[in-house]
Formats: C-alpha cells, sequence, structure tokens
C-alpha cells in the first residue's frame, strides 16, 4: 500500500487504516531511538499558518528518525505569503524542493486544494475547522495499544462544533462500529451532517451535556478543549470557557479500564492531579503521534 495525499479521513476504508496501524507499530522501535535510514536522501517541507506544537514536532521527529530531512517555512511573517504569495504558487514551489508537503492552514479546504497543485504527496495537518486526519490516525492507534478498538465505548467531550479532531475521530470510528457519546453545550453541538454520516455508517451515536451521567459507561474519554480562536464573537466563548472539567473526584465513578485522551493542548478541562492517575494517557498519545506519523511519511514517499 502507498499513499498519494492524506487530507482525510473520508479517504480511508477501514482496511486501509489498519494497514496504516499495523505499520506504525513496526516503526515504534525507531520511535524511541533505534536507528534508521528508510528516508535517507528525503525531504520533508512543513508548512504551518497556524501555530503548533505537537504535530509539527512529531512530523520533524520521524522524518528525522527515518534518516530524512526537514525544511520548514518558518514564520508567517517571514516568508512570500506576507507580500501576497497565494497557497498555490507556494504549493507549486516548495513542491520543487521537497518529497512530501505537511500544510496547516486555518481555511477549511485548503489541504484538499493545495493537493490539487502539488506534484508531490500533501499530508492535511489541521484546515480549520475541517480535518486533522494524522491526529485521527494516531488517536486509534492509542487506542488500539492502551485500549481496543473492538466494542468500543468512546465520549468525545467539549467543543463538537469546530473539533476539527473529533470531527474526523468521529468519522473514522464509525468505520469500527463504536458506540459513540456526544458531550458538549448546546452551543457547540456536533454539525447535523456529520451525525447523520456517522448514523449511515453504522455507528451508535447518543447526546448530552452531562459527563457525570456517562463517565461510568465509557471505555475512552476523549477530551477537548473550547477552542477560544475559532468563536467569531469573544462573547460568546465566554459563555461556554471551563464548562467540562475532568477532576479526581469525577473520575471515583469511572469504569475500571477507562482511558482519558486528549489532542492536546489543554488548558482547564483536565485537572492536572490527573496526571498522575492510571486512566490518563494523553502523554502516550502524544508519543504514539511518531511512530504513525513514521508510518505515513515512509508509504507516502514509497518507501515501504
Amino acid at each position: 500500500m502507498m499513499l498519494n495525499h492524506i487530507i482525510s479521513m473520508k479517504d480511508f476504508s477501514r482496511d486501509e487504516i489498519d494497514i496504516i496501524l499495523n505499520r506504525a507499530k513496526k516503526f515504534e522501535p525507531v520511535a524511541r531511538g533505534k536507528r534508521s535510514n528508510l528516508l535517507s536522501g528525503k525531504i520533508l517541507a512543513t508548512l504551518f499558518y497556524e501555530p503548533s506544537t505537537r504535530t509539527r514536532l512529531s512530523f520533524e521527529t520521524a522524518m528525522k528518525r527515518l534518516g530524512g530531512e526537514v525544511i520548514d517555512l518558518g514564520s508567517i511573517e517571514t516568508s512570500s505569503i506576507v507580500k501576497g504569495e497565494n497557497l498555490a504558487d507556494t504549493i507549486r514551489v516548495i513542491g520543487n524542493y521537497a518529497d512530501s508537503i505537511v500544510l496547516r492552514h486555518p481555511r477549511e479546504g485548503a489541504a484538499r486544494m493545495a493537493s490539487e497543485f502539488s506534484k508531490v504527496p500533501i499530508i492535511n495537518a489541521g484546515d480549520g475547522a475541517g480535518h486533522h486526519p494524522t491526529q485521527t490516525l494516531l488517536d486509534l492507534y492509542t487506542i488500539m495499544r492502551e485500549s481496543s478498538l473492538s466494542n468500543l465505548r468512546i465520549a468525545l467531550v467539549g467543543d463538537l462544533k469546530y473539533g476539527r479532531t473529533v470531527h474526523s475521530l468521529a468519522y473514522a470510528l464509525s468505520l469500527y462500529h463504536a458506540d459513540v457519546t456526544l458531550v458538549s453545550p448546546a452551543q457547540l453541538k456536533m454539525p447535523e451532517v456529520i451525525k447523520k454520516d456517522l448514523k449511515k455508517k453504522g455507528a451508535v451515536v447518543r447526546e448530552t451535556t452531562s459527563i457525570e451521567d456517562i463517565v461510568e459507561e465509557v471505555d475512552v474519554l476523549y477530551v477537548t478543549r473550547i477552542q477560544k480562536e475559532r468563536f467569531p464573537d469573544p462573547a460568546e466563548y465566554q459563555k461556554v470557557a471551563g464548562v467540562y472539567r475532568v477532576t479526581e473526584e469525577l473520575l471515583k465513578k469511572a469504569c475500571e479500564n477507562l482511558i482519558i485522551m486528549h489532542p492536546m493542548p489543554r488548558v482547564d478541562e483536565i485537572d492536572p492531579a490527573v496526571d498522575r492517575t492510571k486512566f490518563a494517557r494523553y502523554f502516550e498519545q502524544s508519543f504514539y503521534g511518531v511512530p504513525v506519523r513514521m508510518a505515513l511519511l515512509a508509504m507516502a514517499m514509497e518507501a515501504v
């Protein structure tokens, strides 16, 4: 299996996802420091029009641990973008320098558009409130390694309206016929079109506004922050800021085998005291981004 552009989870079948997850498992020793020259001579370009820590650095780590090199667009303010260069031209130019491009952009659909102009694989690292497929793949990998994708009961908590991570993850979970509970304030509910799509794909979908009602019924608690930067009106953000908070007290009701995940960064939705409990998996989750992105880079660059 080789990959071309990686834009949306809707482009993948369950069998293809399973192949990627199994390939990632083989890369775990390399992610932990075992030497590899699999991508020696290859160059990855990173274009981040929005801030990033984990996605950017895990892609760079994955590439370098596989023996490849990374070139980075750097700050938008120091690039030709401030002179008015459009995305299509930027992609055409950088495609001459690299073997693959990782793109994060604030506009939904930007990655799909970029793929139409690129002669090298485009990997979507987040496009506005749209998709974040590599985050979804590492989320699935985390569940596979720390829990189970079979008969999965999962709650998606927080910003389900603007959260691209939960949009992508929800679609992928439908391929595994997961039991999905959506927990959000009324203002931040999962878009209707996504819910309908999930049900068509075979997912069991429930909705609630209360995290206390479901914490003892799920295997995975997937918590997201309320994304202030996505709100057109700051006053609307203030109405829902801090509405959910996972604490040790809340977890007294939790299922024995519960795991807590978070795509990060967190603000105040998970109490730091939870970090030392047996439920916390969000730091392991951030590590799993490295082997998963290794698998994607290797497959995109036709190295395996």
